[in-house]
């Protein structure tokens, strides 16, 4: 282990991991091989490590999810102050007023800590459905910011817009489909007051990445150049127009190309232009989402990053404007997953393997009295080398095949299918063995690495806690939580503790792009070894689902302390589901369950099976599996 560390700098694991390619300043490795979150960017760094030993000592048991506030916070401060330092030095003649989409992560302390952080630059919320549009109005108390309203809109939806605006608040309802502005003019009728109103328009421009079908002529949402026409006409019949004060177009989520982008912004803007033209009294150019993160380096990665971002998106509304002599619009972005991506991560210990154990070594000694599948088996052994690895592999792979046709044609019974098959498996161990310093090996070998990879036992499930990486396939990064000072000397795939055969990760980023392995120290099981999965703080928390009735995750809410030892403080823990909730959830009454067991086992002390003091015992365990957390503890 010395000469691993002798061999091997954090600087080589930071390479290894990408941390600081996804981290963004955000996180590091420290000097002692920890992994540390940074949340004022590279200054003041917090051992993950240490945060996990004080939750521990605090009776709470992994996995749990560690939210960094001050990520959120300063997320919120750079967005805000980098629209305004641009808009400054492009003399841009509006300001900016952004909202964060609730839906990337609902939770309360998440919505309130982006609130408190933006109330200083009037930083507002957007709300997509009813109960989302309910949240918003108790959340967003600054008069001064925005209330932006998405999604399916019914008469309640847009009477609680009614609502917003007639206590003082900035509402903005946004036409998404035609019919909703018959809904708006018949909620509004007779009304000293109206919400403000938005439309939003289906661009022709084309996004890219993941999410591309949310936007151009088939998009879910938005008036077709047609509609947009007859919008305008109707709002001017109705004498409604006035209120018309917000222009929005969505060009996807997390967009890789920042080409993309400049093209939407570019259309965008010219129909900013056009609707003054047909008198519409617009102040809001809103640029929707979009802003993609880092995850990893493959083709869905973004090739720019937030400046550049906001770069494009005020000079081009800025040119646009001056070109065609129009006032400049203030600019409304809805961004979120780069706001709330970074400021949380899951830590969840490794408690085993599902790598079966090793093969027996059979006779390898060629004899005349061999089935002739064995005899063929034995000489794969025999002359494998590495000139003709690939071969024996190959001839190996057909011999199991024709083993296993064999056997289920009554030809081979069990304990000579048993002996072949540990002859292939030891093959198979060899041509690893001999290949193990081969980067470039043929794809059949690349995919016999992945299949004996060691298949790490991790205490979460993926469907809760990364529903992204089963769902669309998402790279999240995947990062040892310690040792990260010596040289990672196995291979390895994940797999959650559900029943399902998809609970698993099992493709990684790397400094050469996607690997379907990931680089582990070599531990004893027993022995504490933490692995931490980043970027979850977007979407990940509430489309988590309940499969195998795993509920939610502990949470440990961190906030910077520099006068503390140790650097930080835990603010807030929030315990997960019991198992008694999620039941609950699930329609179930813990109480009735309870009160059926001790039914049943007082049934069998009656009948002289159980003695009466081993069933007060079986009762009262299953009464309290019921109020434990739902993953091993």
């Amino acid at each position: 282990m010395s000469s691993n560390k002798n061999n091997w700098k954090v600087e080589d694991s930071d390479h290894l991991y990408q941390v600081s390619r996804w981290g963004e300043g955000y996180f590091a490795i420290n000097n002692k091989g920890e992994l540390v979150v940074t949340p004022e960017k590279n200054e003041h760094q917090i051992s993950l490590n240490a945060i996990i030993e004080e939750a521990q000592k605090d009776r709470l048991s992994l996995p749990f999810v560690i939210r960094f506030h001050d990520v959120l916070r300063s997320q919120v401060v750079k967005l805000n102050k980098t629209f305004k330092k641009v808009m400054e030095q492009a003399k841009y003649q509006g300001d900016y007023f952004g909202v964060y989409p609730i839906k990337v992560n609902q939770l309360r302390e998440v919505v309130e800590e982006i609130v408190d952080a933006g109330s200083e630059f009037n930083y507002g919320l957007e709300a997509g459905s009813k109960t989302e549009l309910l949240t918003v109005l108790a959340q967003n108390t600054n008069e001064k910011s925005l209330t932006i309203l998405n999604g399916y809109k019914d008469k309640e939806y847009l009477e609680l817009a009614l609502l917003g605006t007639k206590i003082g608040r900035n509402m903005v309802v946004v036409i998404e489909k035609y019919s909703e502005i018959l809904n708006l003019l018949e909620v509004v009728e007779g009304e000293e007051q109206c919400p403000m109103i938005g439309v939003r328009v289906k661009l022709n421009s084309k996004s890219s990445g993941k999410w591309a079908e949310s936007s151009g002529d088939f998009a879910k949402f938005g008036l077709t150049v047609s509609e947009l026409v007859d919008f305008i006409d109707l709002l001017k019949r109705e004498n409604k127009l006035q209120y018309l004060k917000l222009f929005h177009f969505h060009a996807g989520s997390q967009i890789p190309d920042i080409k993309t982008i400049k093209e939407c912004i570019t259309e965008g803007a010219r129909f900013y232009t056009e609707l003054i033209k047909l008198g519409a009294p617009l102040e809001y150019f809103d640029a929707g989402g979009g802003v993609g993160i880092n995850y990893e380096s493959s083709a869905y990665s973004i090739n720019y990053n937030l400046d550049n971002y906001i770069e494009d998106v005020v000079y081009i509304i800025r040119d646009i404007c001056d070109e065609k002599k129009i006032k400049h619009p203030s600019i409304v972005t809805e961004t979120g997953r780069a706001i709330a991506a970074q400021h949380s991560c899951v830590v969840t210990n490794v408690f085993g393997s599902a790598k079966p154990k090793p093969p027996k070594m059979e006779n390898i000694e060629r004899n005349p009295d061999d089935h002739l599948l064995l005899k063929k088996m034995k000489d794969c052994y025999l002359e494998l080398n590495f000139s003709n690895y690939l071969d024996v592999y190959n001839d190996a792979c057909l011999y199991k095949e024709e083993t296993l046709s064999a056997f289920k044609l009554g030809v081979l019974d069990l304990r000579q299918r048993v002996v072949i098959e540990n002859l292939y498996w030891n093959v198979c161990q060899q041509i690893l063995t001999m290949t193990e310093n081969t980067e470039d090996v043929h794809p059949e070998i690349e995919q016999l690495r992945t299949n004996m990879a060691d298949k790490l036992l991790c205490n979460f499930s993926l469907f809760q806690s990364a529903p992204d990486s089963w769902a669309i396939g998402q790279v999240l990064p995947v990062v040892p939580i310690t040792r990260l000072d010596e040289r990672p000397t196995h291979e390895c795939t994940l797999a959650d503790i559900t029943c399902d055969s998809d609970g698993k990760i099992s493709e990684f980023s790397g400094p050469d792009g996607l690997k379907k392995t990931m680089p582990i120290h070599k531990f004893e099981y027993g022995e504490d070894y933490n692995i931490g999965l980043f970027l979850t703080g977007a979407y990940q928390d509430t489309m988590g689902d309940m499969h195998n009735l795993f509920g939610r995750l502990n949470e440990v809410h961190v906030y910077i302390d520099k006068d503390d030892p140790k650097g930080f403080y835990i603010e807030e823990v929030i315990f997960g589901n019991s198992a008694a909730q999620v039941l609950e959830i699930m329609q179930y009454s813990p109480f009735e369950m309870a009160r059926k067991i001790k039914s049943t086992v007082d049934k069998k002390i009656k009948e002289g099976k159980i003695k009466p003091r081993e069933g007060i015992k079986l009762v009262d365990y299953f009464e309290n599996s019921l109020k434990g957390y739902t993953y091993l503890e």
